[in-house]
C-alpha cells in the first residue's frame, strides 16, 4: 500500500484556544469517513486517546489522522466527476502548557483551521497560534465554532448575532493585520539599510556617478495585504457548531437562493455578507445607502440566520412536532418518523442539520478550495525553512535539491527530504506487527482439532493402550518443547527496554521513502556551510535504516511500503539516533546504500530542523524512586520522556537530584504520570515544585548605617591569606534604565559570550559544540529571554546612550565594563574603576573580531584579575539571601593591591592553590556583603493569567486571585455577552493548584491560562523587623504580621539545606504545662 499523489493531498492542522472545539470537530470528519459512528461524534473525542485526556476533557498530545474524501468536480468539458482527496489532519492541544505541540505540528502542514469560540472570541492562545501559523506561512481558515451558544445560551436575536459575528471577524482580522504591519515595518527598515549600504558602496567606487545611481535605485515594493484577512464572501470563514454536527459557508446559501431570487450565484455570494439588503418591492439587492430610513434586515440575517434560528426554535427552545415536520419536508430531508418522535431533541437537531448543512462536507470543501496542495504550498514555505532570514515570498531554486523541494517532486530519482518534527512513544504491543491477530474460522477449527487429539493421546497413554501413529505423544511433546523455545526470546524482547517504541512524526517534502532503505539523518545542529567531512559536522550526521513506515489514524497505525512527497507519516528505525527532530535525506528512493563516505551524497543533505526554542519551561520537579534500587529505571525513563516530549528538559543537578523542567503544573502532572505508567513503570516521589527567584537590592528609606565607616554605601574592603592580596569593591543597585535594557537584550549577551569563548580558544575544537550545548541549557536557570530590541552591532552604542541617559557615575562606564554576570551573560556588571587603563570587555571583543593580538600584561596581575572575575561570577550566580542568581547590581572594583614578595614566596612553597581559593572566596563574600549593605529584595517569577468568567462568578475569581497574592491588571466585558475577561498577575510560587481552586470555587465556570512573564520585585525587605515606636505599638515586638519575603527566603534556604534563622519557641509567656 502506498500513499496518495501530492496533487490530491492536503495537510491541515487544527489550532485554537483550549476548549474551543478542535477535537469535537475532528470527530465530525472521522464520522464522515466511517471511522466512528455519527451518533458518537462529538461525544467520544476519538483523537484524545490518552486516559488523562479523556478524564480532563482536553487534548495534551497532537495526533494525526489521514482521511479520504470523494469530492465532485467539473471536468474542463463541464461534466461532473468524483475526485478522491487525501486530507492529513493534525489535531493539536489548545492549552498553553502544550504550545510546543502546536509548533511541531504546524511545521508539517500547509493550512490551518483556526477555531474560535463565538462567545469567548479571540483569547490569548488564539493569538499565539495565529502567530505560529503566520510565521510558518500556513494558509488559515477561520472556523467560528459553538454557534449554538448564541441561540441557546445568549438567546440573541438574529440581527444581534449578525453584529456579534461581524465584530468577531473584525477582531481576528485585527490580529492578522498587526502581524502584517510588524513585518512590513521590519521590511521597510531592512530596505532602507540595504539602500544606504549600496549607496555608500557606489560612492566609494566612483563618487561622480552618485546622482545617477540615486535615481536608478529600485523603489520600495509595496505589498498587498488583502489576501491575509478573513472574509465570509471569499470562502475562508466557516460558521459551525461541531457538537451539533453542522457548518456552512456563504456559498452554500448562495447556491440555494440563486435560483429562487434569479441572481447569479457568484454575485449573490459577494452580497450575502455585509450591509446589503433585499428591496421587498423591486426584489433587488441594495446597499445601506439606498435604505432611505427603512428598517430592512441584512441578507445574511434574512436568508441564513433566521432559518437556523427557526430550526433551533422548533426543535429545542419551543419543541413543536408540526413545525419540525414542515421544516423537514421543505428542506427535502429524509429523516425516519421514529427519529422525529424522539424525545432527545439534541439528537433530532443533529439529524436535521447533518443532512441539511453537514459539517464534514463543508470543512473538506473549504480545505480543498483554500489550502494549496503541497506542490504549490512548498514553493512559498520551503524557502522560509531553508533560509529563515528570507523575506521574499518565493525564490528561484539554486540547485536540483531545491528544485525537487519546491516542486514536491515524487519521482524515484528525486532527492528524498523528510522532516521529523518530533519523536513520540508508542507501546510496543500496540504496533501493527505486534498486535494479536484475530483468528480465522479455519485456524480456530484446526486449534480445536489439535486440542482434541492431544486430550485423546493423553487419555490413551494413561490407559496403557498403544496410540494411533498420527496422534502419537512424542510429536506432541516435541511440539510443546518447540513452543516453549519460541516463547523464550519473545519474553526477553518484551523486557523493560522494549515496552515503548519511539517513532518519528514526519512529513516528506520530496522524493519517495521506502521501507528497508538506508537514509541519512541530519541532526538540528548540522552546519550546511561546513560540509559533511568537517569534524564538527560528523557527529550531527547519522545513517539509519527505515524499519517501518506508517500512516497515522489517531491511535491506530497502518503500515505502508512507501510514502510519496507531500504526505505526513510515522517512521520507525530512528530510536537511539534522532533525539527530538531531524531531516531525513537520501539522493533517491533507493536510499544511500552502503556508502561510507557521506561527502558523495553532500548535494542531497539539508538541515531543515534547526534548533527550535519553545517557551522556557519554568516549573522544576525533583524526582526520586520510592525504592533506591529502581534508580536505573528512573534514569532510563527520564531519557525516554525527554525524547518523547519536545517541551520537557531533564537533567541532574550539582546536588545529584534528577530534575525535570516542565512548562506548567498540568504538563508536570502529565510527565510524572507518563513516567510512572509508561516509561519507568516504578513508584516515584516528586518534590514540591521548585520555583526560581532572583535577588537584588534597592535604596531603602531608612537603611542601617553603612558597614564600612567613612566610605560610600556598599563599599567593602577585603583581603586574602594574611593580607597578601587586598581589594576594595563597591556594590551599587543598577540604574533602572540600564537594567531594563540589559534584561531585554539577554540574548545578545549570550551570543557575545559564545563569541568570546570561541575567540579565547584558538584551536576552537569543541568550543562551538560546548557553546551550542550551553545555548540549549541556558533556559535551565529559568531565564525569561525576550526578543532583543536592538541589533547585535548596535548593542554597545545603545548601552552607551542609556548610560548617558542615566547620568551621574553611570555616564562613562561602558569602556570600563569588565564582565557581565551571572554566567557572563546576566544583568549584573563588574566595572573596573581603578586608576589607569581599565579592563574593557568591549575592547577585548573588538580585538578578537579584528584578530589582533591582545596586549600582554603582567601574568601575575592578569591571573588575579581572572580570579576576581571568578569571585564576581560566583557571587552573582548564588546571592546572599537564598543562593539564587542576582539581577540588576553593579560592582565597582576600586582597588586591588598585591604583596608581590609574599605571593612569590607562596609560589615557591607551592601554596598558590590556598591563596587563590581564599582570594576567590573573599571576593565572593565582599560582593555578597556589598549587596546586603543596601536594602535587599527578592524578585518573584510571575505568570500573567487570563480568566474568562461570567458576572455571577466574578467575585469568586477575584477572591481566589487575592488569596494567592495576585493582582488584577485589567478587566473588560465582552460586548453582547455577560462574560468578563480578567487579566491578573500571579507569582509562580503561589500558582500551584490555582486552576483547580478556581474551577472548584466557580463550579467549573471559569478556567485560567497561565503564561510566564518574567520577574517582578517583591517590595519587602526580608530582614525587616519593627524598630520605631509606631511600628512596635502597631505590631508588637514579635511583628504579628508575617514577613512574606522572609517566608519565601526561608523556604528556599530550607530546601537547599542552608541555615535558617528561625525561633523555635515563640510567645514563651503563653506556654503552659498540660495536665498529666
Amino acid at each position: 500500500m502506498a500513499t496518495a499523489e501530492a496533487l490530491d493531498v492536503r495537510n491541515v492542522t487544527t489550532i485554537g484556544h483550549v476548549d474551543h472545539g478542535k477535537t469535537t470537530m475532528m470527530d465530525a470528519l472521522l464520522a464522515a469517513n466511517n471511522i466512528i459512528s455519527s451518533r458518537m461524534a462529538g461525544k467520544i473525542r476519538y483523537l484524545d486517546s490518552r486516559e488523562d485526556e479523556q478524564e480532563r476533557g482536553i487534548t495534551m498530545e497532537s495526533s494525526a489522522v489521514s482521511l479520504r474524501f470523494k469530492v465532485m468536480e467539473r471536468t474542463p468539458e463541464g461534466d461532473p466527476r468524483p475526485k478522491t482527496y487525501v486530507v492529513n489532519m493534525i489535531d493539536t492541544p489548545g492549552h498553553v502548557d502544550f504550545s510546543s505541540e502546536v509548533s511541531t505540528a504546524s511545521r508539517l502542514c500547509d493550512g490551518a483551521l483556526v477555531l474560535v469560540d463565538v462567545v469567548e472570541g479571540v483569547c490569548t492562545q488564539t493569538i499565539t497560534v495565529l502567530r505560529q501559523a503566520w510565521q510558518d506561512r500556513l494558509r488559515p481558515i477561520l472556523v467560528i465554532n459553538k454557534f449554538d451558544r448564541l441561540i441557546t445560551e445568549l438567546k440573541l436575536a438574529p440581527i444581534e448575532a449578525y453584529h456579534h459575528l461581524a465584530q468577531l471577524i473584525e477582531q481576528v482580522n485585527a490580529v492578522m493585520g498587526s502581524f502584517f504591519a510588524s513585518e512590513r515595518m521590519e521590511d521597510d527598515l531592512r530596505w532602507r539599510e540595504e539602500r544606504e549600504r549600496r549607496l555608500a558602496q557606489k560612492k566609494d567606487q566612483h563618487a561622480e556617478e552618485v546622482d545617477a545611481t540615486v535615481n536608478e535605485e529600485d523603489e520600495y515594493q509595496e505589498k498587498d495585504d488583502e489576501d491575509i484577512y478573513f472574509a465570509p464572501e471569499r470562502g475562508n470563514v466557516i460558521f459551525a457548531s461541531a457538537i451539533d454536527g453542522w457548518g456552512f459557508r456563504i456559498g452554500k446559501f448562495a447556491h440555494m437562493y440563486a435560483v429562487k431570487l434569479g441572481i447569479k450565484e457568484a454575485n449573490l455570494r459577494t452580497v450575502l455578507w455585509g450591509d446589503f439588503y433585499l428591496d421587498p418591492k423591486t426584489k433587488r439587492v441594495i446597499s445601506h445607502k439606498h435604505l432611505r430610513g427603512r428598517s430592512l434586515k441584512p441578507l445574511f440575517v434574512q436568508f441564513v440566520l433566521e432559518n437556523i434560528w427557526a430550526v433551533y426554535d422548533a426543535v429545542v427552545l419551543n419543541p413543536n412536532p408540526d413545525k419540525v415536520t414542515k421544516i423537514i419536508t421543505t428542506l427535502g430531508l429524509k429523516i425516519p418518523p421514529r427519529e422525529q418522535k424522539s424525545k432527545d431533541t439534541r439528537q433530532l437537531l443533529s439529524h436535521i442539520f447533518s443532512q441539511w448543512l453537514p459539517l464534514s462536507t463543508c470543512v473538506i470543501q473549504t480545505i480543498v478550495d483554500v489550502v494549496p496542495p503541497p506542490s504549490v504550498a512548498q514553493r512559498s514555505r520551503i524557502p522560509k525553512m531553508l533560509y529563515p532570514d528570507i523575506y521574499e515570498a518565493t525564490v528561484e531554486p539554486k540547485n536540483k535539491l531545491e528544485e525537487d523541494l519546491y516542486s514536491c517532486n515524487d519521482a524515484p530519482d528525486a532527492s528524498v527530504v523528510a522532516l521529523v518534527s518530533k519523536m513520540f512513544a508508542v507501546p510496543t504491543k500496540e504496533l501493527p506487527g505486534k498486535k494479536k491477530k484475530a483468528l480465522t474460522v479455519e485456524e480456530m477449527r484446526s486449534r480445536a482439532r489439535a486440542a482434541r487429539e492431544a486430550r485423546a493421546a493423553a487419555a490413551a497413554t494413561q490407559a496403557g493402550e498403544p496410540t494411533p501413529s498420527e496422534t502419537s505423544s512424542v510429536p506432541l511433546e516435541e511440539a510443546m518443547e518447540k513452543v516453549e523455545l519460541n516463547d523464550k526470546p519473545e519474553e526477553t524482547e518484551s523486557s523493560e527496554d522494549a515496552d515503548e517504541t519511539l517513532l518519528g512524526f514526519a512529513r516528506i517534502y520530496s522524493g519517495t521513502i521506502r521501507t528497508g532503505t538506508t537514509i541519512v539523518c541530519v541532526l538540528p545542529k548540522y552546519n550546511h556551510s561546513l560540509g559533511p567531512a568537517h569534524k564538527r559536522n560528523k557527529q550531527h550526521l547519522v545513517t539509519a535504516q527505515v524499519e517501518e513506515l506508517y500512516t497515522m489514524m489517531g491511535r491506530e497505525l497502518v503500515p505502508v511500503e512507501s510514502v510519496r512527497a507531500g504526505n505526513v507519516f510515522a517512521i520507525r528505525g530512528l530510536e537511539g539516533k534522532v533525539w527530538r527532530s531531524a531531516t531525513l535525506c537520501a539522493p533517491s528512493a533507493g536510499g544511500v546504500g552502503d556508502i561510507s563516505d557521506l561527502t558523495e551524497v553532500q548535494d542531497c543533505l539539508v538541515n531543515m530542523a534547526g534548533v527550535i526554542r519553545y517557551a522556557a519551561p519554568i516549573v522544576r520537579l525533583a524526582l526520586e524512586p520510592e525504592h533506591p534500587a529502581d534508580m536505573p529505571k528512573l534514569i532510563r525513563g527520564l531519557k525516554l520522556l525527554s525524547q518523547a516530549d519536545p517541551c520537557v528538559e531533564t537533567f541532574q543537578q550539582h546536588t545529584g537530584e534528577h530534575v525535570i523542567l516542565t512548562a506548567g503544573e498540568l504538563h508536570g502532572e502529565r510527565c510524572i504520570r507518563d513516567l510512572k505508567e509508561r516509561f519507568a513503570k516504578i513508584e516515584i516521589h516528586a518534590s514540591k515544585p521548585i520555583v526560581p527567584f532572583r535577588e537584588t537590592a534597592v535604596k531603602g528609606v531608612d537603611m542601617a548605617a553603612p558597614k564600612t565607616p567613612n566610605a560610600r554605601r556598599g563599599t567593602i574592603h577585603g583581603a586574602a591569606a594574611h593580607d597578601l592580596v587586598k581589594f576594595t569593591i563597591r556594590a551599587v543597585p543598577l540604574h533602572p534604565v540600564i537594567r531594563e535594557f540589559l534584561v531585554d537584550n539577554l540574548a545578545i549577551l549570550r551570543r557575545m559570550q559564545q563569541e568570546r569563548k570561541a575567540g579565547e580558544d584558538a584551536s576552537k575544537t569543541d568550543e562551538d559544540d560546548r557553546a551550542a550545548e550551553e545555548d540549549e541549557n541556558y533556559d535551565v536557570h529559568g531565564d525569561y529571554i525576550k526578543k532583543p530590541n536592538v541589533k547585535v552591532e548596535q548593542f554597545w552604542p545603545t548601552l552607551e546612550e542609556k548610560c548617558r541617559q542615566a547620568g551621574g557615575e553611570w555616564a562613562d562606564i561602558v569602556d570600563k565594563i569588565w564582565a557581565f554576570g551571572p554566567q557572563r551573560m546576566g544583568s549584573c556588571l563588574l566595572i573596573d574603576s581603578r586608576p589607569g587603563k581599565p579592563i574593557s570587555l568591549k575592547q577585548r571583543l573588538a580585538q578578537m573580531k579584528a584578530r589582533e593580538a591582545v596586549k600582554e600584561q603582567d601574568p601575575l596581575v592578569a591571573s588575579f584579575d581572572n580570579y576576581l572575575e571568578t569571585g564576581f561570577q560566583l557571587a552573582t550566580f548564588q546571592g546572599p539571601l537564598c543562593a539564587e542568581p542576582v539581577e540588576g547590581m553593579a560592582y565597582f572594583v576600586e582597588a586591588l593591591t598585591l604583596d608581590r614578595e609574599g605571593v612569590e614566596e607562596e609560589q615557591a612553597h607551592n601554596r598558590m592553590a590556598h591563596l587563590t581559593g581564599s582570594f576567590i572566596s573573599a571576593v565572593r563574600d565582599a560582593c555578597r556583603n556589598g549587596l546586603l549593605d543596601w536594602s535587599p529584595r527578592l524578585m518573584l517569577a510571575m505568570y500573567t493569567c487570563d480568566i474568562q468568567a461570567s458576572t455571577d462568578v466574578l467575585g469568586k475569581v477575584y477572591g481566589v486571585v487575592a488569596k494567592r497574592r495576585g493582582k488584577i491588571v485589567a478587566e473588560e466585558m465582552k460586548e453582547g455577552t455577560e462574560f468578563f475577561t480578567v487579566r491578573a498577575k500571579l507569582p509562580v510560587v503561589e500558582s500551584f493548584g490555582f486552576a483547580d481552586d478556581i474551577r472548584k470555587r466557580t463550579s467549573g465556570a471559569a478556567s485560567p491560562q497561565l503564561i510566564f512573564n518574567g520577574y517582578e520585585m517583591l517590595d519587602q525587605d526580608p530582614f525587616w523587623v519593627p524598630t520605631t515606636e509606631e511600628e512596635l505599638e502597631d505590631l508588637g515586638e514579635k511583628a504579628d504580621r508575617v514577613n512574606l519575603a522572609k517566608s519565601y527566603m526561608d523556604a528556599v534556604r530550607e530546601r537547599k539545606g542552608m541555615f535558617v534563622d528561625r525561633k523555635i519557641v515563640e510567645f514563651a509567656e503563653k506556654q503552659r504545662t498540660l495536665k498529666r
